[in-house]
């Protein structure tokens, strides 16, 4: 693990794989942290590429900026973390938030991305429920810390029927979850609600994308990766069977393939 602090925030992170891999970033989603992507980590660094898998500001081992943090924020971070790695472009993916981020990332800095990869996220902005949702949860993790919220969540992070089939995935996602700072998690939560639209976004992508969700996400459904597959119609759509809206560690062999398969054949190597 290593750190460098980036726009007032220390970021922890790790750099896997040989620095003259093709660089593939993998973002984290709410509440969870870089450990999230360690099967995707160990996989691709094996096979040759240079994997940066970042704790965002307010999660995992990173510092906390209490408040409210947009995903243009996180964005920010990614470029001046790429920047201090050397990175002047890079495969840029991530899970639910991530993938906003993601996406956010494409929208700010277009010509640092060679592919993306949005695995169990949306590209819609929030609807007025939805900004009244995540404020109210915010207030409610400040207050109550991140316990209850954890074991509420965990059988829509998971497919409700891995939460006992895959027990050690299920210790892993509510270890992250509860280890996460609420404040953290608030800030998140409130510069979330206010994200912009990514459609128009997606519909300007030119690089190659890769859409991924887990058959029984309860999130982001099925449904949604098609809407955004229709956006970037060059895409692939992949949908992982036995998984939620975790499925990178819900099956990560079947994700790996998906991954590694599209790597390989859509990215050309550094």
């Amino acid at each position: 693990m290593s750190r460098v602090t980036v726009n007032d925030a220390t970021l922890h992170y790790d750099d896997r794989g040989p620095t003259d891999g093709t660089p593939v970033v993998l973002v984290h989603g709410h509440p969870f942290n870089r450990t999230l992507w360690a099967p995707q980590a160990e996989a691709l660094a094996t096979a040759g590429y240079r994997v940066v898998t970042p704790d965002l500001r307010g999660y995992g081992d990173s510092g906390v900026t209490p408040g409210k943090v947009f995903l243009s924020d996180f964005a920010d971070d990614l470029a001046a973390l790429a920047d201090h790695l050397g990175i002047e472009s890079a495969v840029i993916g991530g899970v639910s938030m991530g993938g906003q981020i993601a996406m956010d990332f494409r929208r700010r800095y277009p010509r640092r991305v060679r592919a993306l990869v949005l695995s169990d996220t949306s590209a819609d902005a929030e609807t007025d429920e939805g900004k009244a949702f995540r404020n109210s949860l915010a207030d409610r993790l400040l207050a109550e810390g991140m316990d209850g919220y954890a074991k509420e969540v965990i059988d829509k992070m998971l497919a409700s029927y891995n939460v006992t089939a895959l027990p050690g995935v299920a210790a892993q996602v509510l270890g992250m979850m509860r280890a996460t700072d609420p404040r953290g998690a608030a800030a998140a939560l409130r510069g979330r609600a206010e994200r912009p639209d990514y459609n128009d976004t997606l519909a300007a992508v030119d690089v190659p994308t890769l859409i991924v969700v887990g058959a029984d996400d309860a999130y982001t459904p099925v449904a949604t990766a098609e809407a955004m597959h229709r956006l970037v119609p060059h895409a692939t759509l992949s949908v992982i069977e036995r998984a939620g809206h975790l499925p990178g560690a819900e099956q990560p062999q079947r994700f790996n393939q998906v991954l590694l398969d599209f790597l390989r054949t859509e990215v050309p190597a550094r």
